[in-house]
């Protein structure tokens, strides 16, 4: 089964699973790496969450499901460090907090317009 774009270029197959639409090969095996255009948001909701996995206790709030390219994305996240005052990154898409900011994150991704879920516990 092949799934298309609303511009008709291709995006799913069963055979091989999502394809990049620069180079229209599968994501592992994408070429162009064009990180210039917005990542895939899901289902649209924006998810919140609270890890403390591999940081040796010290927990970090994930902000996952942003539809916005790799710039967009740097650009909310020094955003949302300075609103919080703390320290953080963006990794593969994943905007990564220190500590548990995750009502202060909600707020201000609302006000954006996106539709904020907290997930886990």
């Amino acid at each position: 089964m092949k799934k298309r774009s609303t511009q008709g270029s291709l995006v799913y197959s069963t055979a091989t699973g999502r394809i990049c639409p620069g180079c229209l090969r599968p994501i592992a095996e994408c070429v162009c790496k064009d990180r210039s255009r917005p990542r895939d948001g899901g289902d649209g909701i924006v998810r919140l969450s609270r890890e403390t996995k591999g940081r040796k206790g010290a927990g970090v709030t994930l902000v996952k499901g942003l539809p916005l390219a790799d710039a967009e994305l740097a650009k909310l996240a020094k955003q949302l460090k300075a609103r919080c005052g703390v320290g953080g990154t963006v990794k593969d898409g994943v905007i990564e907090l220190q500590g548990d900011q995750r009502d202060k994150i909600k707020e201000v991704l609302e006000k954006e317009g996106f539709k904020v879920k907290l997930a886990g516990g």
